[in-house]
């Protein structure tokens, strides 16, 4: 009987209420009895608001009595760190904070024609030393031209103003290459002259002359603008023997006087040691100098513009191999040159220079004429002046074929190679 009751007891419903109102264990006074979830409502008997009034007069109790979380001996916890927030960057505006200046390279292009007697106001030269270097060259020049100027000037020693002397000097004219033309309208306007003015005098004549040759030779007169185009390039052209590598020897030297810096172009591939001449004026000069073996003198010279446009070089000079204006092939060789070096910069080449003896005399006219026709000449340069009996060239190409003149040689060295200038050369002549 007793065990079976005992069983029944472990699965009689009835027994279940009288379990959950049993008095729950003391709960001690360090715990937070704010957490203990509440009874069921079904569980609370009569004395649950008397209960609960003291519950939570104890509560207040204890929390007046206890201190707070944070200044109670709880284990410290250590938070792991927190990623750092990056500080926000200002970034310069364009506006507010300017650019930095860049640095000023040496002979920058100028935005407008540049002649080169702009660069030499640049170059500061002593006048004392500037009148001596003038007085030098003229020396130069009158004995250079000694052998034309004879001719000229004994005409008028002690000689009348009759139709003799005026045949006599269409004679001295002619021996020194003036041409027909030239020698024509020079007489004819010098008889006008001597008749408006009433000339009387021999030295009169000579100064009427003077006068009528520098206005026929200043037209010729222009000073080679640098500076336009960056880089410049000039074509350098002329038959043989008429002095062209040696011509750009000297003008690489004056374009480094006016603050150039300068390429060359060897681009003469026929002559022998052709290039090697070419290097070693490179060399005196400190000049980069673009050659190739046995290369097509249109590639030289296109690989020559592409250098000095990749180096921000002021000028470029390409050599061509000489030759005569009867060789057609080789004028279209020439040609051929021109267009090539216009692929490589469209308005290239600026300036075409016609190197030209000035001892050829009438042959020089020729050669203008044939060259000028086939690559449309911008300038020509006079050498061998130093004693020739043929400077009156320059008055035929005047009358012909006005291209400006931009330098005359008289001489080797580099500084016999100088501007043409009218006057000078008039002085010298009937010096």
């Amino acid at each position: 009987m007793f065990s079976f009751f005992k069983k029944k007891s472990k699965v009689d419903p009835t027994a279940l209420p009288e379990l959950q109102h049993e008095t729950p264990p003391a709960v001690p006074e360090a715990s937070n009895t704010e957490c203990a979830p509440p009874l069921p409502e079904s569980t609370q008997n009569a004395d649950t608001p008397k209960r609960s009034w003291l519950d939570r007069l104890t509560n207040k109790e204890a929390e007046a009595s206890t201190p707070p979380v944070s200044e109670q001996a709880i284990p410290e916890v250590i938070a792991p760190p927190q990623p750092i927030a990056p500080l926000p960057v200002e970034k310069p505006t364009p506006a507010v904070v300017p650019l930095p200046t860049p640095p000023i390279v040496a002979s920058p292009a100028p935005a407008a024609i540049l002649e080169a007697e702009e660069y030499e106001e640049e170059i500061v030269i002593p006048a004392a030393v500037a009148a001596e270097q003038k007085r030098s060259w003229l020396t130069r020049l009158k004995t250079g031209l000694s052998k034309t100027s004879s001719n000229l000037t004994t005409l008028f020693i002690g000689a009348k103003i009759d139709d003799a002397l005026y045949e006599e000097l269409e004679s001295a004219l002619l021996v020194s290459d003036a041409g027909v033309e030239a020698t024509q309208y020079l007489l004819n306007a010098l008889k006008k002259k001597v008749k408006d003015e009433r000339l009387t005098e021999a030295p009169q004549v000579k100064t009427a002359l003077r006068s009528l040759l520098i206005a026929l030779l200043t037209p010729l007169q222009k000073p080679m603008a640098i500076g336009k185009h960056q880089p410049l390039v000039m074509m350098i052209a002329g038959v043989n023997g008429a002095g062209k590598t040696t011509t750009i020897g000297k003008l690489a030297k004056h374009l480094q006087a006016h603050k150039q810096s300068v390429l060359l172009a060897a681009g003469d591939t026929f002559r022998a040691a052709a290039r090697e001449q070419l290097t070693i004026w490179g060399e005196r000069n400190n000049v980069s100098v673009i050659a190739q073996e046995s290369g097509d003198p249109a590639a030289v010279a296109f690989d020559a513009v592409h250098s000095a446009q990749a180096r921000g070089t002021n000028v470029v000079m390409v050599d061509t191999a000489g030759r005569l204006p009867t060789q057609l092939h080789l004028m279209d060789e020439l040609k051929k040159v021109k267009r090539v070096i216009a692929k490589g910069m469209a308005s290239a080449p600026h300036e075409i220079l016609l190197v030209i003896d000035g001892n050829t005399g009438q042959n020089a006219l020729t050669q203008v004429k044939a060259f000028d026709d086939a690559l449309g000449l911008t300038g020509l340069v006079i050498t061998k002046l130093d004693g020739t009996a043929k400077g009156g060239i320059l008055a035929a190409i005047a009358i012909t074929r006005a291209i400006p003149v931009y330098f005359i040689g008289v001489g080797e060295q580099i500084e016999d190679l100088q501007p043409f200038d009218a006057t000078d050369f008039v002085d010298a002549l009937l010096r």
